[in-house]
């Protein structure tokens, strides 16, 4: 599970990288939209596999 979250967050960040430019080296305001976007569901995505690392940590003890 741990290879698979980590895969999907990689994902995630390289499918954000076409908005980054567009938004960074052009200007574009609808880019900067779908950046912020992205980033949530990163936030989302990234506090699902806290909760999971948290809650194997746990039954270890």
């Amino acid at each position: 599970m741990a290879q698979n979250s980590f895969e999907q967050i990689r994902q995630h960040v390289m499918s954000l990288e076409d908005d980054f430019s567009k938004f960074y080296d052009k200007g574009n305001k609808a880019a900067g939209t779908r950046i912020r976007k992205g980033m949530q569901e990163l936030k989302e995505l990234a506090q699902k596999i806290r909760l999971e690392v948290q809650g194997m940590k746990n039954t270890e003890d």
